[in-house]
Formats: C-alpha cells, sequence, structure tokens
C-alpha cells in the first residue's frame, strides 16, 4: 500500500513540474564591439541583450523578437567565438562577438531551437518576418551567387528561391539587399535590388511574381 501511495505522490509531483509554467524574460541591452568589416580593424556597436529561461542565461540575442504565435516567437542570436591563435600568449582565450543566426522559442515548453533559413547568411543578409515566413537576400555558399528567399517555419524547402545577379559588397554588413516589405491582405513581399523591385504573393506553400500588368489589371 505503501508503495502505491509513493507511486502516486511521484507522479503527482511529475505531473505538476510538468505544468508549471516557464518564465521567458530579457535582460539589459548592452554595447559590445562588432568587427564586421573584413580587415577586422574597425569595430562596429553592436547592442545585444541576454535571454533567461527561468532565471537562468541560455542565449544572447540583437534585435526585437517577432511574435509568431502566443506560444512561439524568433529572436536573433548573438554569440562569442575564442579568436584566439595557438601561439597567442596571455591568459584566457580571447572573446569575439559575432552575429548568428535566428533562434525560435517555445513558451510554453521553454524551450530553444535554432532555425535552419535556406542560404541565409549571417553577415549579408537581412530577414524581414511577417507570420510564420521569413523573407531576406540569400548568399550561396561560396558567395558567387545570390537568392530571393522566403521561408517558413517547419519546412525544409523555401516557398520561394529565385536566383538574382547582385554584387555584394564584400565589406559591408547586409549588403545581400535591404529587409523585403511585407503586406497583407493579399500577402505579398517586396524585395529591392538597387534599382529593381520585385513583388510576390504569398500563397500557403507558394508564390506567384506580381507583374506590373497583374497591378494594372487588379485596379480596374
Amino acid at each position: 500500500m505503501s508503495r502505491i501511495i509513493i507511486a502516486l505522490l511521484i507522479s503527482t509531483a511529475l505531473a505538476q513540474a510538468a505544468s508549471k509554467p516557464h518564465i521567458i524574460t530579457f535582460g539589459k541591452w548592452t554595447t559590445v564591439k562588432w568587427f564586421a568589416s573584413l580587415d577586422e580593424i574597425k569595430p562596429l556597436d553592436l547592442k545585444i541583450r541576454p535571454l533567461f529561461i527561468d532565471g537562468k542565461l541560455k542565449e544572447y540575442t540583437l534585435g526585437l523578437p517577432h511574435e509568431v504565435t502566443d506560444r512561439l516567437f524568433v529572436v536573433r542570436r548573438a554569440f562569442r567565438f575564442n579568436d584566439a591563435l595557438p601561439a597567442d600568449k596571455g591568459p584566457g582565450p580571447r572573446w569575439l562577438w559575432e552575429r548568428g543566426g535566428w533562434l525560435l522559442v517555445d513558451r510554453a515548453a521553454g524551450h530553444i531551437s535554432q532555425i535552419v533559413l535556406p542560404e541565409f547568411d549571417p553577415y549579408y543578409s537581412a530577414a524581414s518576418w511577417f507570420r510564420d515566413y521569413a523573407a531576406y537576400c540569400g548568399v550561396s555558399d561560396d558567395g558567387e551567387k545570390s537568392y530571393l528567399v522566403v521561408a517558413q517555419l517547419g519546412r525544409r524547402r523555401p516557398v520561394l528561391r529565385q536566383p538574382v545577379s547582385k554584387t555584394i559588397a564584400q565589406d559591408e554588413p547586409d549588403s545581400a539587399c535591404p529587409a523585403p516589405d511585407w503586406q497583407r491582405q493579399p500577402v505579398r513581399v517586396t524585395f529591392t535590388d538597387q534599382e529593381r523591385q520585385s513583388t510576390y504573393q504569398v500563397r500557403g506553400h507558394a508564390v506567384d511574381l506580381i507583374r506590373p500588368d497583374d497591378e494594372d489589371a487588379g485596379t480596374n
């Protein structure tokens, strides 16, 4: 009988622990130095803040979060890496700050996962979020090609992956293209590539290019 009571008490405690809400908070903003240029000579100011879950530091983030649902939000990651060479002398590592990709945070589960955005480059790409879509200009691994990309959370293949010809400014961050502009009803996203603009209508897992003739026909 005592074993049954103990088992019931344990199961009750586990159930209460599982249902306990998680407390997710951001800390204060801090300005750090980011060596953005390829020569790593002129640092830029980067504003970051810590992300805590139940009072424990989990990640550092930059920029404002985007609310996807009342349970999920995305936020961009910042991290430090050790830049010390084997021949360097001195105590401890040589930490440098870097911009990372995007994180998906689940409030109910208290869980953080990294989002894989196809061709997203932490240095050159600037993402714009709407609902569960991310729009940005992606860059190939060799840096020779760029793409107009619309990715959707939960899908491996992008909704849009359109090759474009554009020379990336090698020493300038976010130079693939400016963050695209979204609109609703109907859901559309506009990419600006130098002096050219292209607008796509997003319907679930598909997109349609909106041509000027289509815009004129829609206004008649």
